[in-house]
């Protein structure tokens, strides 16, 4: 009995032992490793379910934050209307009733005068001179700073390239024809149209056809033939114009909570940035690629008839969008009149390479010579 007494013993204090050991090593193993205590985000969109491609890219990278954190951390994403209104990401993240926002930095222009800039300006730069600007011209610290008074950060992603100067119902042979329209655009280009005498509104994509089916609005100006396409404009307009100079390429973004990202756990901060960026190539290459049958569908298929606008129209859209910026710069704050400066910068150093290099390819390769294919 003894015996048994003294090994009874021996196995309480090693099992004691044991517990205590296993405690200690549970406390200082890292939460998020903690499958109950994995962080979940939410992150609404500007967009109608299923619009393409731009809610398949919020899906996107949701998925992927998940796959590439294995799992520790998961974002649900919410469509325009579900959780917060389409243009609410703003105010959700600074309220706390949402982590992410998917959308684009114009409709934010009331909010902060500098974001339209990380969109489109009109007569601005291209896709691949945008991103030279953030990356190699300080246009990503820059939006650090921007952001950075409302508790927020951005990421840039899912640029446009060149749109469509939009939707018409008649013909536009001259600046005349534009006054009294009732347009739908967005971002600085607002101003632009209403320096020549149109009436302009932004307005979600999911309300854009209904405005335009009711008379609302008279006009729209979406995106290019892809996106165009899926929202059915060409059943209420016929009359598709082209360049959007207004906006030469739109870039989507990500905002995240600033606090809740900088808590993050480093790796899981490099994932989400990644991840965004990623979807810079891959929203432009979404948009590219099935345009060119969108197009041919639109012109061959459902009446649609091309137009080039004018050139003395192309003028003073250029002169307004000048006299636009200049008003812009004027009024706006310390950390906005600095993007702003810094994008007009980068834009005119690099007009003169890019006409000897992508315009002077493009105008060569439209030459009238046999090729295959």
């Amino acid at each position: 009995m003894k015996q048994q007494s003294i090994k009874r013993r021996q196995f309480l204090k090693k099992a004691t032992i044991g517990a205590a050991a296993t405690a200690a090593a549970s406390a200082s193993f890292p939460k998020f490793a903690i499958s109950q205590n994995r962080i979940e985000w939410r992150m609404v969109t500007a967009w109608p379910r299923g619009l393409p491609p731009v809610h398949q890219g919020a899906e996107r990278i949701a998925r992927r934050i998940e796959t590439m954190s294995n799992g520790r951390m998961t974002v649900k994403v919410y469509s325009a209307g579900e959780l917060l209104p389409a243009f609410g990401g703003w105010d959700g993240i600074i309220s706390g009733a949402c982590e992410m926002a998917h959308d684009t930095p114009y409709y934010h222009v009331g909010k902060c005068i500098g974001a339209a800039a990380y969109s489109a300006v009109p007569f601005g730069m291209n896709v691949n001179e945008m991103y030279a600007w953030l990356t190699h011209g300080g246009g990503y610290e820059l939006w650090d700073k921007l952001y950075a008074p409302f508790g927020l950060k951005g990421f840039i992603q899912g640029p446009t390239g060149e749109q469509f100067f939009g939707w018409f119902r008649k013909e536009i042979k001259s600046v005349d024809d534009l006054k009294g329209l009732k347009m739908r655009t967005a971002g600085y280009g607002v101003k632009v149209l209403q320096k020549l005498g149109a009436t302009v509104v932004t307005l979600p994509p999911g309300e854009t056809f209904a405005a335009l089916q009711s008379g609302a609005i008279d006009t729209v100006e979406w995106v290019g033939p892809y996106a165009d396409l899926s929202l059915g404009f060409y059943k209420l307009a016929k009359y598709y114009y082209w360049p959007g100079t207004s906006e030469p390429s739109v870039s989507g973004q990500v905002m995240v909570s600033k606090p809740k990202y900088d808590a993050l756990p480093k790796d899981l901060q490099e994932i989400i940035k990644v991840v965004c960026e990623w979807e810079y190539t891959q929203i432009y290459a979404d948009y590219f690629a099935p345009s060119v049958t969108a197009l041919s569908e639109l012109v061959n298929k459902h009446g649609v008839q091309l137009r080039q606008v004018p050139r003395d129209v192309l003028l003073a859209l250029g002169k307004a969008s000048g006299e636009v910026m200049q008003e812009v710069m004027a009024e706006a704050d310390p950390n906005s009149k600095a993007v702003l400066e810094s994008y007009l910068k980068y834009r005119k150093s690099v007009l003169g390479y890019s006409r000897i290099t992508e315009l002077a390819y493009m105008q060569a390769r439209m030459l009238d010579f046999p090729y295959p294919g």
